[in-house]
């Protein structure tokens, strides 16, 4: 594979089979089901940089729920789906919703406008009120997928999940570079986070090895294209 660690424009979006259901990675770091007209995100974390002035002394700029709310509106302008599921850690707490600046919740509201709307719980935000619109669901199955935030332990076929971020990391003739990606294997996929803060973890970690004991594929997010690599081509932090 010639990457030369510059990931040159184009438009391709890799489509993969997972439980028989036909998915398509999109570069904005979702899914999208054109057989259900559904686009999936995970791990908005939206409101971390509230989250943090508040609780803690590092400072953020508070500008992170503005600018992950603009890429979901061009990805649904995109597809024009039928349903979005946010597949949990939508908020980085469960007060997030609180916090959230008056335009920042009209464009959620915009966004959710006629279609259904699907906030998938995660460990982050598992005490939401209700109150920003949608739905509420622990677990959503989809045809052959089931979509969760955190993966489970152990064969999970046609499992779909967030959680942990993953990054892939490339090292060639002395420079790397390090994307979001989606990892998977035959049977199951983790999505890349969402948030523009949300940061990554690395792949090789071995948080990974139970999920995916015979080998996976991480799909790294690049300059308008997705790249397909194997394991053993990519590189520890």
């Amino acid at each position: 594979m010639a990457l030369g660690l510059r990931l040159e424009k184009t438009q391709r979006s890799p489509g993969l089979v997972l439980a028989g259901e036909s998915l398509t990675l999109d570069l904005c770091g979702g899914i999208w089901l054109s057989a259900h007209r559904t686009l999936i995100v995970s791990d908005l974390h939206l409101e971390k940089g509230s989250a943090y002035a508040a609780r803690t002394s590092q400072f953020l700029p508070p500008y992170d729920t503005r600018e992950t709310l603009a890429c979901l509106h061009e990805a649904v302008a995109r597809h024009d789906p039928a349903c979005v599921v946010a597949l949990g850690d939508s908020f980085h707490d469960a007060r997030g919703p609180e916090r959230m600046e008056p335009g920042d919740r009209a464009m959620v509201a915009a966004l959710q406008e006629g279609r259904d709307w699907v906030w998938i719980a995660g460990n982050h935000d598992a005490a939401v009120a209700e109150g920003v619109g949608g739905r509420y669901a622990d677990v959503l199955r989809l045809g052959g997928l089931t979509l969760r935030h955190e993966p489970i332990s152990g064969p999970a076929p046609g499992e779909i999940a967030g959680h942990l971020h993953p990054c892939g990391k490339v090292a060639m003739r002395g420079r790397a570079v390090r994307r979001r990606c989606f990892v998977g294997d035959d049977t199951r996929l983790v999505m890349p986070a969402f948030g523009a803060y949300a940061g990554g973890l690395n792949v090789r970690d071995r948080a990974f090895e139970p999920l995916f004991p015979n080998g996976f594929t991480a799909h790294l997010l690049g300059d308008g294209r997705v790249f397909s690599i194997g394991r053993t081509m990519l590189a520890k932090d």
